[in-house]
């Protein structure tokens, strides 16, 4: 049933999303390495170098590894980018017992990796799942984390559904139709729910993915993690993290805070600008011609406002310690 789901996943992705042009990569001198956390082992990539504080990338899903996160490694020119898989996805050990897929252990597993480098203070970078990650291991170790990134945010998964399912009202009639159909039934195998999620996906998660970096998200992916704490797709929300809800504690956040979102990402642009409205010093970025995955749909955008926010972030600190 694996190989089955996630070769109808890419190829309905695939056959939806016709623009499929690549990333130019910078190469940098990097080390990879494992680390032993509960359950298994984690792995890990670090990047690049130089005086700024290091960046940790927290990748989305949960369950989907962190391939399309590459392009932040251009990062590295100026500070150490570490980009690891978090348990069960990507390179990292797959596991399926579910008792180890909550929002605590994953915490845990982050901050065992922040210690096993030996950083003291650093950038958290999230995208989607990744941000209630950050915003969740901010919460348990604040004197650890200068700042954070938070891309396309998922800080409220009861607005997340209600905005992803006003999209689906967006699709073509016979989308709706095997939606409405695989939710009455279950059967979410059903050809026709795998097109309607490629219609949605190449509408609001990825207009322009790199499909190298696409295959091998999918070859690595641990759709038990995904349908355990998210559900079937992007718009069918069934797992633990239904009830999720970050939006009370923003008002706590005491460290500067860049919100990016894409045109056009489910995420939604509004919600965003909530999210931000609510957290003290935040500012908000909305990436031109993007939808979910802005790694993969304005690359070059990204990094320019997420490098332009880290370097702001590392003069005032620079300058508090003279």
């Amino acid at each position: 049933m694996r190989i089955c789901l996630i070769v109808l996943m890419m190829a309905a992705i695939l056959a939806a999303c016709s623009d499929k042009s690549t990333v130019d990569r910078i190469e940098f001198e990097d080390r990879e390495g494992r680390l032993a956390v509960e359950g298994g082992e984690i792995w890990y990539k670090v990047s690049g170098g130089g005086t700024g504080l290091p960046v940790m990338l927290l990748h989305g899903g949960p369950g989907i590894g962190s391939y399309y996160m590459k392009p932040l490694e251009r990062l590295g020119d100026e500070r150490r980018v570490v980009r690891y898989d978090q348990l069960g996805a990507g390179k990292s050990d797959r596991v399926e017992d579910t008792t180890l897929f909550t929002i605590g252990r994953f915490v845990e597993e982050l901050e065992a990796l922040r210690e096993h480098l030996g950083y003291e203070r650093v950038h958290l970078l999230g995208h989607s799942w990744g941000t209630i990650l950050a915003v969740e291991y901010y919460r348990s170790h604040p004197e650890h984390v200068e700042s954070m990134v938070l891309g396309s945010p998922a800080l409220n998964i009861p607005v997340w559904e209600e905005n992803v399912q006003r999209l689906v009202e967006t699709l073509s009639d016979s989308a709706r139709e095997a939606i409405r159909a695989s939710d009455a039934t279950g059967d979410y195998l059903a050809p026709e729910y795998q097109s309607a999620m490629g219609e949605f996906y190449s509408r609001y998660v990825m207009l322009r993915p790199n499909p190298d970096d696409l295959d091998s998200t999918f070859a690595t992916m641990n759709e038990v993690i995904y349908n355990y704490m998210q559900g079937p797709s992007e718009f069918t929300i069934t797992g633990t993290l239904k009830p999720y809800d970050a939006t009370s504690f923003l008002r706590s956040v005491a460290i500067p805070t860049l919100y990016t979102v894409g045109e056009f990402d489910e995420a939604d642009t509004s919600t965003v600008r909530r999210f931000a409205g609510l957290t003290p010093g935040s500012r908000v970025e909305v990436l031109k011609d993007a939808a979910h995955m802005t790694t993969w749909d304005a690359p070059d955008e990204t990094i320019r406002v997420t490098r332009g926010f880290l370097r702001e972030v590392d003069g005032v600190v620079a300058n508090a310690s003279r």
